[in-house]
């Protein structure tokens, strides 16, 4: 029995590239299952449907995903190539944008702890929009303070999750 060249091994892998991903999508979904098996869970502090729950069910639908997607990868299902993207590949990519966001969620994590999750929330939210591309300086500010004490509200009335109040812990 004689082995195929190196070049029609290369151009079967060429052909069948998509089956990384599947590994890929393998080894996150051992890896969340493996972690959510193996957590250390109080039966005093589970609720009926405890913390393992969504990390299983999660693990499995991966490992589900990447067991279809070689099948089909390997029955000769291909991904389009580039053409659901409206992306002008000759195009430089816009770096100041890109500069703007993570400024902006950099001054989001700095500011978080002295001013609270209202006040940084809002300038977070300002700051995207503005470097996304909007120009309503009247508006977005006014929507991005809502948005923020809305997420405030929710997280911290609703879910029970504890947001920093900063300055305003009192006033909220």
């Amino acid at each position: 029995m004689t082995t195929p060249p190196p070049t029609t091994a290369r151009s079967w892998l060429r052909e069948h590239s998509e089956l990384g991903v599947c590994v890929l999508l393998l080894v996150l979904g051992v890896l969340v299952l493996t972690d959510a098996l193996t957590m250390d869970v109080d039966i005093t502090q589970r609720g009926p449907v405890g913390p393992r729950t969504v990390p299983v069910v999660v693990g499995a639908g991966l490992l589900v995903v990447a067991v279809l997607l070689a099948v089909d990868v390997l029955r000769g299902g291909r991904g389009e190539a580039e053409s659901g993207e409206d992306v002008d590949l000759a195009e430089p990519a816009d770096w100041r944008t890109v500069a703007l966001l993570t400024g902006v969620f950099l001054a989001f994590a700095a500011l978080i702890d002295p001013f609270g999750f209202p006040i940084s929330g809002a300038l977070l939210f300002w700051g995207s929009a503005y470097a996304l591309g909007s120009r309503h300086y009247d508006r977005d500010p006014l929507i991005a303070a809502g948005l923020s004490l809305v997420t405030y509200f929710v997280f911290d009335n609703l879910l029970g999750v504890p947001l920093p109040g900063g300055p305003l812990m009192g006033v909220l």
